[in-house]
């Protein structure tokens, strides 16, 4: 990531950003905690990128360089905790379930961040406690590393609903289905199955984000039917897409 910046104190506070809109790379000493109220949130390092609509977060640990992009309408919740503050015991970016009291501390956190009393010290007590028992998401999108890998990577990234097969796909980029799936498991620690649904429901996201029609995201994404869409989508966020809290 080029012109890296480096911000020593993550700030704590709410910012919008229009679709389409970005934060370029930067780091901090501090941690952060990313949530977008509205819209949905990308966050991308080196090691691969995390898309969190509202109800989830994404914990950002201190000196890891990131970028921020928004789709849709985004509102960006920013809560910044020094880096001797880590709740969670995490050192890599990790997206969070975000729960209604969860979502309404993040919230009501970030509306006053110069606000010193004691009522707001109680108020972070509280939202360290929640984040504590947020449950972990598996939402990350790894990069690879491996030259072949990122070849056949990058061709899904510039069409998700690619159908090929791995074998198939293996042909154009000249490796094997056996070697690339031994490359998926070392390099990127899941199946070739896993990454492709990963890279799917990311772009689901973006394109609901967008108020794209479920029928539509579906095709778009390479779900064979609506419904097998809808079933997958469910089963990772915990409601339907239609149901999809992007504004």
């Amino acid at each position: 990531m080029p012109q890296i910046r480096h911000e020593p104190i993550a700030p704590t506070r709410t910012r919008r950003l229009a679709p389409g809109g970005a934060i370029g790379a930067h780091r901090h000493d501090d941690h952060q905690i990313v949530y977008a109220g509205r819209g949905v949130l990308a966050v991308t390092t080196d090691a691969g990128s995390w898309v969190a609509p509202g109800t989830r977060a994404i914990w950002v640990p201190a000196g890891v360089v990131h970028a921020h992009q928004a789709h849709g309408e985004l509102q960006l919740h920013l809560v910044g905790l020094p880096a001797t503050d880590n709740p969670l015991g995490l050192d890599t970016p990790t997206v969070l379930a975000v729960g209604p009291l969860l979502r309404e501390l993040v919230i009501a956190y970030t509306r006053a961040p110069d606000d010193d009393s004691p009522e707001r010290t109680r108020l972070r007590a509280v939202l360290l406690d929640q984040l504590r028992a947020s449950p972990q998401e598996p939402l990350h999108l790894p990069t690879p590393a491996a030259p072949l890998l990122r070849a056949l990577c990058d061709i899904l990234l510039a069409d998700p609903a690619d159908p090929r097969t791995l074998a198939e796909l293996g042909s154009q980029v000249g490796a094997s289905d056996r070697t690339l799936s031994r490359l998926f498991r070392g390099d990127l620690g899941m199946t070739f199955p896993q990454w492709r649904t990963q890279l799917r429901l990311q772009h689901a996201l973006v394109l609901l984000a967008r108020k794209e029609p479920v029928t539509a995201v579906a095709h778009r994404c390479g779900w064979s039917s609506a419904s097998a869409f809808i079933d997958v989508f469910r089963r990772t966020f915990g409601h339907t897409p239609g149901s999809h809290p992007t504004a």
